[in-house]
């Protein structure tokens, strides 16, 4: 059994066309810092990624910003971050916040949002990591990509031994009990990345 003592949230560096998405953004944030979980998230302080990194820190929570070096203007680091991490490139951007996290949640988002999420379920599918994958389903944001994997199963490009699991929360009041019963199916050794994954990361 492991406990999430951190997480690592993808989401975009815009606010989205609808209000809810920042909404749930800063929620989630407040919900983190009160049960003291540390955020790991992609270090900018706009779009949904500022608002959830913002209100973990306004309600006396703990975040760990990873961000490029590129990106470091673009997207208008967060400075009051209590850690800062600026990486090469963005391998080693997503390889550090997979290892600083303990489980993986997509609010919606851009490319690199979607992008990000589905390494980690390509990982999770080849069986390179057993950390908790949840998708949080504001104002059903992600059911065009539920619809895609369910048409990619139907066609059998995703086998039955091939399965990607992942869990999916409506409201991001469902996100943080939902990950803490996947976590207690996963031993602390499980959600290490094998080493020769960590490799070709």
């Amino acid at each position: 059994m492991s406990t999430i003592k951190s997480i690592c949230v993808y989401c975009a560096s815009g606010p989205g066309k609808h209000p809810a998405f920042v909404q749930a953004a800063r929620k989630f944030g407040g919900i983190l810092a009160e049960n003291g979980i540390r955020l790991v998230y992609g270090g900018g302080s706009v779009g949904l990624m500022g608002a959830l990194a913002e209100s973990v820190l306004d309600h006396g929570g703990s975040v760990t910003g990873v961000i490029p070096d590129f990106l470091v203007d673009r997207e208008h680091m967060l400075l009051r971050v209590q850690e800062r991490i600026i990486t090469p490139d963005m391998h080693a951007r997503k390889r550090t916040m997979f290892e600083r996290a303990d489980a993986f949640v997509g609010l919606p988002g851009g490319i690199g949002t979607l992008e990000e999420l589905v390494e980690q379920l390509t990982w999770a599918q080849l069986g390179r990591h057993k950390k908790p994958i949840l998708i949080c389903n504001i104002e059903r944001f992600w059911d065009p990509l539920r619809a895609l994997i369910d048409h990619m199963k139907r066609l059998e490009f995703i086998r039955p031994h091939m399965a990607v699991d992942f869990l999916v929360a409506e409201r991001v009041e469902d996100i943080l009990p939902q990950l803490n019963e996947a976590a207690r199916a996963v031993s602390e050794a499980e959600k290490e990345m094998t080493p020769i994954a960590a490799e070709k990361m």
